[in-house]
């Protein structure tokens, strides 16, 4: 094992970070309704307490005890989408991620990048302990999603999703956007799955997964990630098998890509068109 994964693996241990079970639920065909998806762009930041109300009717969400900077992101305008990645509109990136609206079917558009350097190793993240859903978690190089800007909605080879990827590399591990062009990203095909964080918040997407093999420089934000390394396939398989001893977590739809397409797809880095599938979303 190398020195750094060993270091991040024995820092989590000494944290002691509590182990949660994130709930998957298997996704079925079933179409959402999103008639009121204008109505569900209530966002009401009361001067002092910023709290936060979804559609009418439903209970405040209080964020006292969230990360100031975590909650202002969470007034970004996701990208609503109906089963088949159709668009249907926008709402914030808060009532995106409230299992209440999840649970009346709200459908938003992510993606998830998968980045390896020239020696094959694939670039993990720790997600930070200031995040909202699934803080503490190790996961892919970078999970987000496209904004309801006309850059970003850009459809036509899926460029606006890599544009956003692009922003996010950025933002999240301080890549400079000129080391990751969005035309050197390999969009291979979609997954739909929806996860619970915890009793309040989650996730319900349809995420486009992007490939990129390239060396970059790194200066990640710690607000949003708290460690990353690159790691061998082996290496891993052996933090897949440690989460599922509790011994550390994983972010539930890199568990669900990791056991169904990473490996077939990690050993054909030169060949990845082979896997390039855009017209089936993958039900998960």
């Amino acid at each position: 094992m190398p020195r750094c994964l060993w270091a991040v693996l024995k820092m989590v241990s000494c944290e002691g970070l509590a182990v949660r079970k994130p709930s998957i639920s298997v996704i079925g065909r079933r179409s959402s309704t999103l008639s009121q998806c204008a109505a569900a762009r209530l966002r009401i930041f009361s001067g002092e307490s910023r709290r936060l109300r979804t559609f009418p009717g439903m209970p405040e969400v209080n964020t006292d005890n969230l990360d100031e900077k975590q909650v202002q992101l969470l007034a970004e305008m996701c990208i609503l989408i109906d089963e088949n990645d159709c668009k249907t509109g926008a709402d914030s990136k808060k009532n995106c991620h409230l299992n209440s609206n999840i649970d009346k079917g709200l459908l938003h558009r992510a993606f998830s990048v998968f980045l390896f350097n020239s020696e094959e190793k694939l670039l993990l993240q720790q997600r930070s302990d200031a995040k909202i859903t699934f803080p503490g978690c190790f996961t892919n190089t970078c999970c987000s999603h496209p904004l309801y800007t006309p850059s970003e909605l850009e459809e036509q080879d899926a460029v606006g999703v890599r544009r956003a990827a692009q922003r996010r590399l950025e933002a999240e591990l301080g890549i400079p956007q000129r080391q990751v062009p969005p035309e050197e990203m390999t969009y291979l095909t979609r997954i739909h799955y929806k996860a619970q964080s915890d009793g309040i918040w989650g996730e319900h997407e349809i995420d486009y997964i992007l490939f990129m093999q390239k060396d970059v420089e790194l200066s990640p934000d710690p607000n949003e990630i708290k460690s990353h390394c690159y790691v061998t396939k082996e290496e891993l398989k052996d933090m897949l098998r440690r989460a599922k001893n509790g011994e550390l977590e994983v972010t539930p739809w890199f568990s669900l890509i990791a056991e169904t397409f990473l490996f077939k797809w990690w050993d054909n880095l030169q060949n990845l068109k082979q896997f390039m599938d855009h017209d089936k979303i993958h039900r998960m």
